[in-house]
């Protein structure tokens, strides 16, 4: 009985996401106009004032920022990047943990830092 529980707790915890574990839910960017200017964007139907910081849902896939000042450019990238902690899981033997990483989309975050160039 005590090796099943002891096995039972073995798999859980190799099944389990490291960066599911460990990253959160959202990526915190932090979003800013070559000039320093202030102005209104939007990405994935939500709106901000920048610069500052914004909250994205991690959903694996790139963003797009929006915006209709005239002064900068209409729409910027934000290209995924895989989350650090990821490769730590895969390098550690997590087979079953990566794949959970990548089921939920917990390996994917954003850059730390965007520009937006303005004139």
């Amino acid at each position: 009985m005590k090796y099943i529980k002891l096995a039972a707790v073995v798999v859980a915890a190799s099944i389990s996401g490291c960066a599911t574990i460990l990253s959160e839910d959202v990526a915190t960017v932090n979003v800013a106009t070559s000039t320093g200017k202030k102005i209104d964007i939007t990405i994935d139907g939500q709106n901000y004032t920048v610069p500052g910081v914004v909250k994205l849902e991690k959903d694996g896939q790139s963003k797009i920022i929006s915006t209709n000042d005239a002064d900068c450019a209409s729409s910027t990238a934000m290209n995924r990047k895989v989350e650090g902690v990821f490769w730590v899981n895969l390098l550690s033997g997590g087979l079953f943990g990566s794949t959970t990483d990548s089921a939920t989309d917990a390996m994917w975050t954003y850059d730390d830092y965007v520009t937006i160039s303005c004139k």
